[in-house]
Order: structure tokens, then C-alpha cells, then sequence
């Protein structure tokens, strides 16, 4: 379970986030959407203790850190490593896994998300849809509970998004704990057991994701669907 309790976050005298609050059990889809600019990055920093906060709490119940896994907009892998060498790294590194497992379980990751064929590819020869399935799996190798999904696809090519989104959708479910952030709307609305809807900093609705689809309980709400709806 994952609790934020009263989260305040500044930029020097600007508040970024005012006092948000939401639990997550165990297993659920979140999907954290609003306008630009309104914290929905943030929240994610602070819960991987990428950013500091003023005040309130983060609380994974019982998961050490390295049992949260970010995913991020830009995708972070080490250019002079092939793929299977970027998988194996942090395993080896931080969980002390021996070369072999961790050479087993990155495989098996590779060949979920269909990269089985580039483990020996460096991700520069990669397209973006790639990259991103790859730091995906990446995340998956540290046998993650929770995954934190900043933008996946908002660095991609229109053609790479949908690769992406169908390996995120085929995660869902599983066990696994996500919160995504993303502007991909009809995506959203396909995977979510829940959106938080985040506006100037402050959670300004919590709902099940069939009701905020169809019949926000909010004006603000309402009126950035019908924006981004008609938009897309």
C-alpha cells in the first residue's frame, strides 16, 4: 500500500503541491492526469525521494526503495552498454545478484516486451518505442512492487506510442502497483482502476476511472476533458 499524506512541495516561495493526499492499495492502476504544469511529475519525484518536500509523508508499507521503480519520459539508459549489459547492471550492483540470474531474469524481461533479439544492441541503435520497452524492462528486473510511469510516451514518435502503451497495458493487473502519468487519455481510461485528477498543485478529484470518464464530479474536471477530448 502506498499512502501520501498532506504532501507540500515548493519551489522557493511557489507552492507545487498543496497538501495531497491518496492511498493506493496494493495491486491498483492509478492513472495521475491535469493540465501541464500542475504537480503530476512532482508527486512521482517525491515518492522516489527524487525530491525533497516540505512537509507531510510518503509511505510504502514494508518496501525498502529499491521495491518502487520509476519510469521516465526520457529513457535513461547507458548508451555505451548493450541492452542486456543496462538490465544486469543494478541487479548486480544493488541487489547483489549473481551475473548469472541476473542475466536469466533480464531475458526473460527482453523477450516480455519483445526485445529478445537486441540484447546484445546498444540502445543507440534503437528506435524511441525500443528505448522505452527496454527501460520498462529494466525497471521489471529489480522485481519491482511499485511502478511509477512519468509521461512514457511523451518523448516518442507518434508511430512508437502504441508498442509502448500495449507492453504498460499487459503489466496491468498483475500484482504490480502502478501510477502513471500521462496525457494519453483514451489510454487512461482502458487501464485505470482510478484517477487522481491534479490541478495548481492541489487533488482535485478522486474517482473510479469509469465514473471520471464519463461524469467528472468536478467543473475543473469536466472542463479539461472536454478540452483534451476534443483535442485528441
Amino acid at each position: 500500500m502506498l499512502t501520501i499524506s498532506k504532501l507540500i512541495k515548493k519551489y522557493n516561495e511557489k507552492i507545487i503541491l498543496n497538501e495531497v493526499s491518496f492511498v493506493i492499495p496494493k495491486g491498483q492502476v492509478v492513472v495521475l492526469i491535469g493540465p501541464s504544469g500542475s504537480g503530476k511529475s512532482t508527486v512521482l519525484r517525491c515518492i522516489n525521494r527524487l525530491e525533497k518536500y516540505e512537509s507531510g509523508s510518503v509511505e510504502a508499507k514494508g518496501l525498502s526503495q529499491t521495491k518502487i521503480g520509476m519510469v521516465f519520459q526520457h529513457f535513461n539508459l547507458f548508451n555505451n552498454m548493450t541492452l542486456i549489459e543496462n538490465l544486469t547492471y543494478a541487479p548486480i550492483k544493488v541487489l547483489k545478484c549473481n551475473k548469472k540470474d541476473a542475466i536469466s531474469i533480464a531475458t526473460k524481461w527482453l523477450e516480455r516486451v519483445n526485445l529478445d533479439n537486441f540484447k546484445d544492441t546498444y540502445p543507440w541503435a534503437l528506435s524511441g518505442g525500443q528505448k522505452q520497452r527496454a527501460t520498462i524492462a529494466r525497471t521489471l528486473c529489480m522485481d519491482p512492487e511499485i511502478i511509477l510511469f512519468d509521461e512514457p510516451t511523451s518523448a516518442l514518435d507518434p508511430e512508437n506510442v502504441k508498442e509502448v502503451l500495449d507492453v504498460i497495458k499487459s503489466l496491468a493487473h498483475t500484482g504490480i502497483t502502478m501510477l502513471i502519468v500521462t496525457h494519453a487519455m483514451k489510454f487512461a481510461a482502458s487501464i485505470a482502476d482510478r484517477v487522481l485528477f491534479l490541478d495548481h498543485g492541489e487533488l482535485i478529484e478522486d474517482n473510479n476511472a469509469g465514473d471520471f470518464f464519463n461524469s467528472p464530479s468536478t467543473k475543473r474536471a469536466r472542463d479539461f476533458l472536454d478540452i483534451v477530448l476534443e483535442s485528441g
